[in-house]
């Protein structure tokens, strides 16, 4: 392909060897031949470009098989990065990832969580702290994404509610205004349910469920995640497990929240590890609340199927203590309490990633920058 090629060829040509070389890995001008029928001078016209565009680059070179060794070109994933961020009651964590999904930096502190103007200029200023240094580490951020413990807007710049916190109608523009990037807010939920769809492209219909302190919940559908037009979906923790049960933080009373926290499985002052070490050892006390809980997921489960019969699955801080026999009995009970016994679903373990919903948040913007790369619905 000739340099006076048409500005669109030339751009889909090199969206195809972008594609080509993040999805099956560092590529030789030959290999991209091949694997792309585009000519040879048409692959170092562009590989010349989209390097100087830093978003390819020379990798090792490959053995020698009797001549020259061979250059391959791999993706520059750390060439850009996007930032996540998550307040919470006592602290306040920042991780920043690659174009990989890696987490290159992460940073954490302890600060109280106020409605202020102190506490507002105090995490911006972070926030911006935090993007300086990637900056002159030579990975400059797409954007930052908070991760949010409630509902938000459909254009993500309001919570719209937000109970945990007592942060319902906070204003995006009240931290973005002082930070020099796009910002954005996403339900921690749906971002957790990011990362699950990032690192397991093969995700197709399925509900997850995440046994949180404050469980929650996030619908993929077809691949995607599906948010509905309020960005209410999967907001599993406020279907009504027990009528006029045991109160919310919602203000209503027999929320799954209350049911299906792990904290019903510990005493006071007991860690989740502390409790699921008794529960083994076959405690009374812990063993009845532990049979409790997995009947209120079970029922949960079994409500949520009735609505999307898809694969569950299932996270969040409880998600690692529960062992594949007692993923199995969750099955089972679920089986008990459906309709349709014979129906095939698979209760499947979340990747459980430290600070997964910090990750899944940033991925928001490193999404749309990838599929812009490697071109809509690229073939590679």
């Amino acid at each position: 392909m000739s340099a006076h090629a048409p500005a669109g060829i030339r751009e889909r040509n090199r969206q195809l060897i972008t594609a080509y070389i993040r999805n099956h890995g560092p590529a030789t001008k030959q290999m991209l031949e091949r694997g792309l029928g585009l000519s040879l001078p048409t692959i170092t016209q562009n590989l010349k470009t989209l390097q100087d565009q830093g978003i390819i680059e020379p990798g090792d070179l490959l053995d020698s098989t009797g001549g020259r060794k061979a250059q391959p070109y791999r993706f520059a994933s750390g060439s850009r990065s996007a930032i996540g961020v998550a307040m919470r009651r006592n602290g306040l964590t920042m991780c920043a990832i690659d174009l990989d999904g890696t987490v290159i930096a992460r940073h954490h502190m302890t600060i109280d969580y106020t409605a202020s103007d102190v506490y507002y200029l105090h995490v911006a200023a972070s926030v911006q702290d935090f993007a300086s240094s990637l900056e002159q580490s030579g990975s400059p951020a797409l954007g930052v994404a908070f991760s949010i413990q409630g509902i938000v807007s459909a254009d993500g710049t309001r919570v719209t509610f937000g109970s945990i916190l007592g942060d319902t109608d906070f204003e995006l523009d009240t931290l973005s205004r002082d930070i020099d990037l796009p910002c954005m807010l996403i339900h921690d939920s749906d971002a957790s349910a990011m990362a699950e769809l990032w690192f397991d492209p093969g995700i197709r219909d399925a509900v997850c469920v995440y046994l949180e302190q404050r469980p929650g919940g996030a619908v993929i559908i077809d691949g995607k995640l599906h948010q509905g037009p309020n960005q209410c979906n999967g907001t599993i923790e406020h279907m009504t497990l027990v009528p006029a049960g045991r109160p919310c933080y919602c203000g209503r009373r027999g929320c799954m929240d209350p049911y299906c926290s792990p904290d019903v499985l510990t005493d006071r002052n007991e860690t989740l590890d502390e409790a699921f070490r008794a529960i083994r050892a076959g405690d009374p006390a812990h063993r009845e609340r532990y049979e409790a809980w997995m009947d209120s997921i079970a029922q949960a489960i079994a409500n949520i199927r009735s609505v999307l019969a898809g694969d569950i699955i299932l996270g969040g801080q409880a998600a690692p203590h529960l062992s594949d026999d007692d993923l199995s009995d969750l099955k089972r009970r679920v089986i008990g309490l459906s309709p349709f016994p014979t129906a095939s679903f698979d209760i499947l373990r979340s990747r459980c990633a430290p600070e997964q919903n910090i990750i899944g948040a940033a991925l928001r913007f490193v999404q749309p920058y990838i599929d812009k790369l490697c071109g809509t619905d690229t073939a590679a």
